[in-house]
């Protein structure tokens, strides 16, 4: 199949004519050899994609020479680095299936995914060794380090110098298949032990060529690595799409916290986040007295968006979950129009996207290209294409469950589809409230609302099943509780400010402000404000930062119990 996907200025994106990653990376190495591929956002680091390739080529040839065959799967652990892309397109160019595992997991936890692979090789650095050591399986065979070396591993650059005797680097990256899996995608586990998404090469490439023909993909663009690379977004779009396909300068940031620096030194001409940093950047601008950028002239808001990193950018996505109106219309407003989509780690990815010249905001876009989409009697959204997921590693049970026998995949997400093919979530199925009088409620959309309401608010958890009226469990913001109680001479400190009176007020004022947007029966009626700071990977968030809402009404209980007494 013959494919010509432009970008934004009328290029041929060759890469996407390949039929596997490693294709599409050869073809963009061999037209962009001495532009710059990766690099740290402190500059120590980088490196073109000719180098990129040189790197790829030792990686694959090392890993064979420790035992690496086509099908093997091989763990990676490591911050946002230069090395993690180096790792990745390596071992895929030996055939092999790449995992990456979250930073913030346990030593069980790692075993857990360690035990489910099978991997007799993991690619870490010195930071996480102590956690794969113990994590160790009797499978694990090698550890290989990317930042120096320690007693029993091997330093990745010895790796990269061995020879492997019968490895012919070409004839082994040239039979990899399209129905190869490239990558497994361990879910965040939310109500379960994670389960192993296995992606493909076609399947990532479809979401490649997919997402260049719906948004302005401009090869050789900017773009940066801060979420978790064990995150689909991170893996599917910034490594397989971004660098491998369209030849994007791919930034390296190991510490997130540190992202509004890297949008000013990085200028991305791509850049996509939750909810939760829009809301970060949105309330650093009202804090600086950028409270309503609509009544600002046109050169004060280019020099805003100049301010914070986004000038220059083609297109921003928001996503992993509902965006406040509030924050929509504020960029919008300054000119930065967030392109809400949605997607899955069974997706690949996105599987619909806002047109960007038709983009509604409050929906998640229409279809990719090439996607179908129906919904059953419940609401339940089901997708159709050829980005859809092989099936779950080692777990046919809850393959089955998901994929149906026509191919369609059941998301879990209760959605609606309006005449024109634009999406609304309405929320999780297994998450819906219904309350004590048998009302239907979303408290992703009860939520949103809560943190939209004040910048105090970090995070926000709606309890009301069967209950008679919901209430609200408040998570404060560090950074924004600093300067409101620097204002007023008070301790920042979380657990002694959050039973501060006049930060009471102030919340019950916000939470009054939500609850003008609600119906009645949607409203907040009681809330409790949680003194402790919530981190991604902790006991209330997956390491993508969505809610854990089992083990928080767990944790929280007698919090939640003393709101209904």
């Amino acid at each position: 199949m013959t494919f010509d996907i432009r970008d934004i200025e009328g290029n041929r994106i060759r890469a996407l004519e390949a039929d596997t990653l490693c294709g599409a990376f050869q073809a963009t190495v061999a037209e962009r050899a001495g532009q710059v591929a990766h690099r740290l956002a402190d500059g120590s680091i980088e490196f073109t994609f000719g180098e990129f390739a040189e790197r790829v080529r030792g990686v694959a040839t090392g890993l064979h020479s420790l035992g690496v065959r086509s099908g093997d799967t091989v763990g990676l652990m490591m911050l946002n680095r230069p090395e993690f892309g180096v790792a990745d397109v390596g071992a895929m160019h030996a055939g092999a299936t790449t995992f990456s595992v979250y930073n913030t997991l346990s030593p069980e936890q790692i075993n857990y995914l360690f035990r489910n692979a099978g991997n007799r090789v993991v690619i870490t650095e010195r930071l996480f060794l102590p956690r794969i050591l113990t994590a160790r399986t009797p499978e694990l065979e090698h550890i290989v380090l990317v930042d120096g070396e320690a007693e029993g591993t091997t330093a990745l650059q010895d790796l990269v110098q061995r020879h492997s005797r019968g490895f012919h680097f070409e004839d082994t990256w040239r039979a990899v298949q399209p129905g190869d899996v490239v990558t497994l995608i361990y879910t965040s586990g939310t109500t379960g032990p994670p389960k192993a998404v296995q992606l493909t090469h076609a399947s990532v490439m479809f979401e490649a060529r997919s997402v260049a023909s719906a948004i302005p993909v401009r090869l050789g663009g900017r773009t940066i690595s801060y979420l978790p690379s064990a995150h689909v977004g991170d893996r599917a779009l910034t490594h397989y799409a971004g660098s491998l396909c369209y030849g994007n300068v791919v930034t390296s940031l190991p510490d997130y916290k540190q992202i509004g620096a890297a949008l000013g030194s990085v200028r991305p001409t791509s850049f996509g986040a939750v909810p939760r940093v829009w809301e970060k950047i949105k309330g650093a601008l009202e804090g600086a007295g950028l409270g309503s950028p609509a009544q600002l002239p046109e050169p004060v808001k280019a020099a805003v968006r100049a301010r914070i990193g986004l000038d220059q950018a083609d297109w921003c996505i928001s996503s992993a979950a509902p965006a406040s109106p509030d924050v929509l219309r504020y960029f919008s407003d300054l000119g930065v129009t967030l392109n809400e989509g949605w997607g899955m780690s069974e997706l690949s990815c996105f599987a619909t996207l806002n047109p960007p010249r038709d983009v509604r905001l409050g929906t998640v876009g229409r279809a990719l290209p090439g996607v179908e989409l129906k919904l059953l009697d419940d609401g339940e959204l089901l997708v159709r294409a050829p980005l859809v997921m092989k099936g779950y590693r080692g777990d046919p049970e809850r393959t089955a469950e998901a994929l149906d026998a026509d191919g369609w995949l059941h998301t879990g997400d209760v959605a609606t589809i309006d005449g024109d093919g634009y999406v609304t979530i309405v929320d999780r199925k297994k998450e819906i409230i219904i309350n004590s009088a048998g009302k239907n409620m979303s408290p992703a959309n009860i939520e949103y609302r809560l943190r939209g309401s004040s910048p105090l608010i970090a995070y926000a958890v709606c309890v009301g099943d069967r209950r008679p009226y919901n209430v609200a469990l408040l998570a404060l913001d560090p950074e924004a509780i600093a300067r409101w109680a620097s204002e007023r001479g008070l301790s920042p400190q979380l657990g002694e400010i959050s039973r501060n009176e006049d930060l009471r007020a102030t919340l019950s004022a916000a939470v009054e402000t939500a609850n003008a947007g609600l119906s009645r029966v949607e409203q907040i009626k009681r809330f409790a404000v949680v003194g402790t700071d919530w981190q991604p990977g902790g006991d209330e968030l997956t390491p993508t930062s969505k809610l854990k809402r089992k083990p928080i009404q767990e944790k929280y209980r007698a919090e939640i119990e003393a709101l209904y007494g």
